[in-house]
């Protein structure tokens, strides 16, 4: 899109309400970002959305930046907003995320100010076929703008299908009627708020039995946010999350050694699912490469993967850099 379709875009983009919590996936209204579209060329279209100014799992940091999650979950309504209003992609259709990545170009844009920030996401679509000739997925490529003023990219990509089709990949039916077990009381095995740039203990995601194990996923189906409906795998988002509160951790212990009450947020990540995470199964991460030992920097590169038994179900390379103090609060944690 040249800088006149953009701006044409923009102006006819509203921000007054939500759009219909179906396109975007959500059962909850509160969580949906997406306020509007317009379709900008055969391709190509603009979504407009406003994030909150706090949010209980989505928050700003400590140094009033917005949580660049919000970027990924925008970013994921964006791509099912697209297929249902301009792609012809029926509302029900089942949608498997294969990969996505998102890069914070201007970090000093995602500033929380007086008023909800103007976000946009300019797209452009290509769609991607079986060996049929059948129309069986779709890449999403964004640029992000925040009040005017271009700060990111990403892109997302994955497969839709109906429940026939979905049931044939899954290898089970596509309903999920498991019963929700009961919500996980915080304990000693759960990672400390402060220890992974969250508030509550109910977002921590990350668990392990011992001090001296590795790093689990914490799968909590009763949390109103990363669950917000029913489904029969571990959705994206939790595994997004899993692996920002991992590199938090990572990144900050790492810095602690260092030079310790600096602070960093995700810059970028890109991932690559390899398969589905089954819910009641125990998911590790681990760290295939991470910060070198007493070398100080203003900016980490990690990569994370997440396994099931034996079974790679996902992996992430991330980009960490230096944004300002980090507070009193969050500089002391046991484990």
């Amino acid at each position: 899109m040249n800088a006149s379709s953009v701006g044409a875009a923009v102006e006819v983009l509203s921000f007054l309400q939500p759009v219909t919590r179906e396109l975007v996936h959500r059962s909850s209204i509160a969580e949906v970002f997406v306020t509007g579209g317009v379709r900008t060329g055969t391709d190509t279209f603009s979504v407009g959305a406003q994030w909150p100014r706090d949010h209980a799992l989505y928050h700003p940091d400590e140094n009033g930046l917005n949580d660049p999650l919000l970027f990924a979950e925008t970013l994921r309504q964006a791509h099912f907003y697209g297929a249902h209003t301009y792609f012809g992609v029926p509302v029900g259709s089942r949608f498997i995320g294969q990969d996505v990545s998102f890069d914070i170009t201007d970090p000093a844009a995602l500033r929380v100010g007086s008023a909800p920030l103007a976000v946009v996401l300019h797209g452009t679509w290509t769609e991607e076929r079986d060996r049929r000739g059948r129309a069986a997925g779709a890449r999403l490529e964004v640029t992000l703008t925040v009040d005017g003023r271009p700060c990111g990219r990403g892109h997302t990509r994955g497969l839709m299908l109906d429940d026939r089709r979905y049931g044939l990949l899954r290898g089970r039916p596509a309903a999920c009627d498991e019963e929700v077990p009961p919500h996980p009381a915080p304990d000693a095995r759960i990672a400390r708020p402060s220890r992974v740039g969250r508030l509550r203990w109910k977002d921590c995601v990350l668990e392990r039995d011992r001090p001296d194990q590795q790093w689990g996923l914490r799968v909590d189906r009763d949390h109103a946010v990363l669950f917000d409906h029913p489904t029969d795998h571990v959705p994206l988002m939790v595994m997004l999350e899993g692996f920002r509160q991992f590199g938090h951790l990572t990144v900050h212990e790492a810095s602690r050694r260092t030079c310790a009450g600096r602070a960093f947020a995700l810059a970028g990540l890109s991932l690559d699912c390899a398969a589905f995470g089954e819910l009641g199964e125990k998911i590790l991460l681990d760290l295939e490469e991470g910060p070198s030992d007493g070398v100080p920097s203003d900016e980490y590169t990690l990569r994370v993967a997440a396994r099931q038994g034996e079974k790679l179900l996902a992996c992430a390379d991330m980009t960490w850099k230096f944004v300002g103090s980090r507070a009193p609060w969050s500089r002391f944690a046991s484990w």
